[in-house]
């Protein structure tokens, strides 16, 4: 396809000075970043866990780089897609907690001056596009298309009363950019679809894209297709009903992912997009989700409830096979693909982009940077308290309540989080908690609450 001068003089202008990786045309890859929401640490097959098969999930670990210490930026949705999309920690940007319908169960409001990923993308030339649940504000001004997306085709709230009929609380929260829309089919198989048919329809667009695909599966309720139920139990002879569920949930959305890598191919863009694959919390434990040997699950600052399974490729780029035990956070990912970009980070974030890990499999040294996790949340057992924790090296601070004191653990030597050494380890304790604080202080200044008018 033959671009008009202007174009190509525009294309020159945005990247022709940059000095990180692009393609040949000196035009930077499509993004295709796919989240999905509360999936267990190895509620992947790649992880060697039997009664599931997710084949391409694992495809994209084999072509790529594996993250074996890859962590959510709190136990729940809200905080971690707020991080992911701003780059900084969730309460520096206004989002301790969950945003929900009810204002008084609604524990955050997305500052409206935070400059979010889209936005930097598409100063860098990209279309960008959110396929799934937005979940960072219900309103003006906190909707993706006022919030950097140039196409929006999901869902505008939490999770998803019915997975068929796509109500909350009786609300339709379906939207087409900026209009309600009420589509028939199950929710995994519509945000599928719908990301196959933007794929396609990029193939031919001179920009790169970034496709933001967030799949609502596998939030509870675990509604999986009554045909891949039957085929898991017909599979795992003997598994538990409630695990059956969630296998078959999470394997038709595997399928899914694959319909999604298809079209890159057949439209011929594979070769030319990096795919990322991560999800926003550990696995829901009432739902039997595999969280592997780490301690507890979703909502919880134990291992459990933070790392989350995370695997990336880029052809030509990321070394097949690769493993990386870097610690990481959701909110790295905004500096790393503003990086490939060819974008600078010009506004304040807390993230650090691991793009040399990517290229180079670099090993940082990262003993030195803390890693620091809040939730804020109602009901009589939080009480709209927060609840802490502060990773500096092999140490880990934790609170998984407000009404309970500090546990420390030494995560080299107990990764499972079973000896508490508060008792014993006091100048540690010492030092972590002055970090802390001083974390804490900083999200203090932030608003978490919509302004009065």
């Amino acid at each position: 396809m033959k671009l008009p001068v202007d174009k190509i003089l525009l294309l020159f202008l945005l990247f022709g000075f940059q000095t990180s990786p692009q393609k040949s045309n000196n035009v930077p890859p499509n993004i295709l970043l796919i989240f999905t929401d509360d999936q267990g640490y190895h509620d992947v097959s790649y992880y060697g866990t039997k009664d599931i098969q997710t084949p391409n999930i694992d495809q994209i670990a084999a072509s790529g780089m594996r993250f074996d210490n890859f962590y959510a930026n709190c136990p729940v949705c809200s905080p971690t897609r707020a991080a992911l999309l701003t780059g900084t920690y969730q309460d520096y940007v206004g989002v301790p907690g969950v945003i929900r319908t009810n204002a008084l169960n609604s524990w955050g409001y997305l500052d409206p001056t935070a400059t979010l990923l889209p936005e930097k993308l598409k100063m860098a030339g990209y279309h960008t596009a959110l396929i799934g649940k937005w979940h960072l504000g219900l309103e003006t001004p906190n909707t993706p298309v006022e919030r950097g997306f140039d196409y929006f085709h999901g869902w505008l709230g939490d999770m998803m009363d019915d997975y068929w009929t796509h109500r909350r609380h009786g609300i339709n929260y379906m939207r087409f950019n900026g209009n309600e829309i009420d589509p028939e089919g199950h929710a995994t198989d519509l945000f599928t679809d719908w990301s196959v048919d933007y794929i396609k329809s990029q193939a031919n667009d001179n920009r790169p894209f970034f496709l933001y695909l967030a799949y609502n599966a596998p939030h509870f309720p675990v509604q999986p297709p009554e045909d891949w139920l039957k085929k898991v139990e017909a599979r795992e002879k003997g598994i538990d009903e409630t695990r059956a569920k969630l296998v078959a949930f999470i394997e038709h959305m595997d399928d899914g992912i694959g319909k999604v890598i298809t079209a890159l191919k057949e439209s011929g863009q594979y070769e030319s997009t990096l795919i990322i694959f991560s999800s926003d919390n550990g696995g829901h434990l009432p739902s039997k989700a595999n969280n592997g040997p780490l301690r507890d699950g979703k909502q919880s600052m134990y291992e459990g409830g933070l790392k989350v399974p995370t695997c990336m490729s880029w052809p030509n780029k990321i070394t097949p096979g690769s493993t990386s035990n870097t610690n990481l956070l959701s909110m790295d990912i905004y500096p790393t693909l503003l990086e490939v970009a060819g974008q600078k980070v010009n506004n304040e974030i807390e993230g650090k982009s691991f793009l040399p890990i990517l290229l180079e499999n670099e090993t940082p040294n990262d003993e030195s940077r803390p890693l620091y996790f809040t939730r804020r949340e109602g009901g009589t057992r939080y009480g709209g308290q927060p609840i802490y924790a502060l990773r500096l090296g092999d140490w880990k601070l934790l609170q998984n309540s407000p009404y309970e004191p500090y546990e420390l653990y030494n995560l080299k030597t107990d990764p499972l989080e079973k000896e508490n050494l508060i008792e014993s380890e006091k100048e540690k304790y010492k030092e972590l908690n002055s970090l802390l604080m001083q974390y804490i202080q900083q999200g203090g200044a932030v608003p978490w609450q919509k302004p009065k008018k």
